[in-house]
């Protein structure tokens, strides 16, 4: 298990943790919320060994083998399914070895070896890495593609398959959903609750959270506050012990209150200098509670339009692409006032390209698309983050947007309600983390009163709270919404619309994020269906049955004489194995490495090697014969 006691950890001038023990216990999955700068990803970093703690003790079950994602991703040569492949050290370790052991003609170390490949499961890790690729959205033809031709967020999700790929003791995922989309978040959320290891996940996603963890790690007041249930579970719990805390607190107030006056009162009054002192040696000796923090930091709400035009964007028979490629066609969509909608639809369907026409990035190829005169977009989207003045403070970006009559303590009042208090809304924002930078871009948008919100994954690196206030701002907002976007809470308390886009169509979705979770899964199983079907029907299945008959006579006539020889090498492998299982037997006695039994051992390892390289040439024999029946059975079927 994990343990932590009585534990300190210091960064620079701040105290992270302080007098705080943890213990997580093994096949546990936790989820450590806390807000940010708390020192979640701190933690996360003693337990790597990249810390130390200031005082107290740390443990961690030796020969534990940890997997954590990768912060950095070389713009690399190398395939994506190969870099992935890398993440499993021991493998490729072994495959080195083994190519060294085949250079030698060392037939024992190759025996050996490929044992060992064998335990850690290393014949299927191409299929394991392909299938992790496939789950986070690489097509086949993509996963040969060199790592330095994926987007930045591409090759995070690469650092992700590769430490999912790896056989750990312990999972470190820190916003492991940052630059997924709501497809890759069911399939990932399916994957690791299978995981059988110990899980330590930090995530601003509370449904996916709810959805793994079954414990709670809260890090607040430099302390680690243990929860059990998840994060749901954990909030209502929190709720109430605020609740008792602020009545303790404020009961606490009126005693220190009391007590002192007593003691400025009377301390310098001989008849009562002694009662005084008792009183404030009690006041000393008593514990600070602190008072219940249940405000959210955050205070976002969206400003009233000027205007709400209806319609603020009409569409009819509209189509959508990129050059001579069309994406999107015969688009039907009004947007009104009051308009929730949120856009499902597989990685790729053209949800953004939808996005891109709405906020004028793009234009329709065909069809009438006739934006209201009066229409005022208010468009958030990851790349804008890009465009801001880095050596600018928040407070120079919002000067530029508001009118020069807009007094300074209004606009930081305003900025305030965003988490830019004090000199950090006069700062650089060059320094600034990417969930500041998201921050500053939602409140340059807010501030300019749009009718109609054009959100494309707008919860990337925003924090809990600042979800919270988002989600809880959108529910006022008085104009039209399009949300694209993986955090499905936010989707379900702000949306009363679904549009799927699928196959270059925009239709209404009937039903909520469960019902699209099953279609998800159905269309998965059809498109498994259909292959199968294709493949079939590539190999033959579709000729009459006169036509198979001739077929499989052939066949049967052709192959029969090979495939007897594979049925004796077959016999000849087995009894080999039989041989080879003995042989390890007798090199398991001790007894056999003592000196007066020297012959003996020779005489055992020598067979072994001579029976190693028997069985790899019986082996590479019966392969031989299996590609000569496949050759013949494709030239019949021709």
């Amino acid at each position: 298990m994990i343990n932590i006691s009585q534990a300190q950890l210091v960064r620079g001038s701040k105290t992270l943790l302080d007098e705080t023990s943890l213990t997580i216990y093994p096949g546990h999955k936790v989820g450590l919320v806390g807000a940010n700068g708390t020192g979640k990803s701190s933690l996360l970093a003693l337990i790597l060994g990249h810390l130390h703690l200031d005082k107290g003790d740390f443990s961690l079950p030796a020969g534990w083998q940890i997997a954590t994602v990768a912060q950095e991703t070389p713009a690399l040569d190398v395939s994506a399914l190969e870099y992935v492949l890398d993440g499993d050290v021991e493998f490729r370790q072994l495959e080195t070895q083994l190519n060294q052991a085949q250079h030698d003609n060392d037939g024992n170390a190759i025996a050996l070896i490929h044992g060992k490949i064998d335990a850690i499961g290393g014949y299927a890790i191409r299929a394991r890495a392909g299938a992790l690729l496939a789950g986070l959205g690489f097509g086949e033809a993509e996963q040969s593609n060199p790592v330095k031709s994926f987007s930045g967020g591409w090759r995070m999700r690469l650092n992700l398959a590769q430490a999912l790929l790896c056989r750990s003791d312990l999972l470190l995922l820190d916003e492991p959903t940052n630059h997924l989309d709501l497809d890759t978040m069911y399939w990932l959320e399916g994957w690791i609750k299978s995981y059988q290891g110990t899980l330590i996940l930090i995530s601003h996603d509370r449904d996916f959270i709810d959805g793994i963890v079954d414990e709670i790690v809260h890090v607040e007041n430099h302390k680690l506050n243990f929860y059990k249930g998840n994060y749901s579970a954990f909030e209502r719990v929190r709720a109430e012990r605020m609740a008792q805390q602020q009545v303790a607190f404020e009961r606490q107030q009126k005693e220190r209150s009391h007590m002192q006056s007593f003691v400025d009162r009377f301390r310098y009054k001989a008849s009562k200098a002694k009662q005084a002192q008792s009183r404030l040696k009690a006041l000393e000796r008593m514990a600070e509670l602190l008072p219940s923090q249940v405000d959210n930091p955050f205070q976002m709400a969206f400003r009233e339009p000027e205007a709400l035009p209806n319609p603020l964007v009409a569409m009819e028979d509209v189509s959508i692409g990129y050059g001579d490629k069309t994406i999107l066609k015969k688009v039907q969509l009004n947007l009104v006032p009051g308009a929730r909608i949120g856009l499902l639809g597989r990685n790729g369907a053209g949800k953004s390209t939808l996005i891109k026409l709405l906020s004028g990035q793009l234009h329709a190829k065909t069809g009438k698309y006739e934006p209201n005169p009066g229409l005022n977009i208010g468009y958030f989207a990851q790349h804008q983050i890009e465009f801001l003045s880095l050596d600018d403070s928040p407070l120079q970006h919002l000067v530029r947007l508001a009118p020069a009559s807009t007094r300074e303590q209004e606009l930081r009042n305003f900025l305030g309600g965003f988490g830019f208090n004090g000199d950090m809304a006069l700062a650089p924002v060059r320094p600034f983390s990417g969930g500041e930078k998201a921050r500053l871009v939602l409140a340059l948008l807010v501030w300019q009163r749009p009718n109609l919100l054009l959100l494309d994954e707008p919860t990337n690196h925003l924090d809990l709270e600042m979800r919270h206030a988002l989600t809880m701002a959108l529910q006022s907002f008085e104009g039209a919404m399009v949300i694209v976007s993986h955090d499905r809470h936010l989707l379900r308390l702000s949306c009363s619309d679904y549009y799927l886009v699928d196959q270059g169509v925009v239709k209404s979705f009937e039903g909520d994020l469960d019902d699209y979770h099953q279609w998800l899964l159905d269309a998965a199983k059809a498109a498994q269906a259909s292959n199968k079907s294709e493949s079939q029907a590539a190999n033959g299945d579709q000729i009459d049955k006169k036509q198979q008959k001739r077929i499989e006579a052939e066949l049967r006539q052709k192959t029969s004489p090979l495939k007897k020889q594979q049925a004796k090498l077959e016999t000849q492998q087995q009894k080999i194995s039989q041989r080879l299982a003995e042989l390890e037997t007798e090199l398991a006695d001790g007894s056999l490495y003592e000196a007066e039994n020297k012959a003996k051992m020779t005489q055992v390892l020598n067979e072994r090697t001579s029976l190693t390289q028997e069985m790899d040439e019986s082996e590479m024999n019966w392969l031989e014969l299996q590609e000569q029946i496949e050759e013949i059975e494709q030239a019949v079927q021709q």
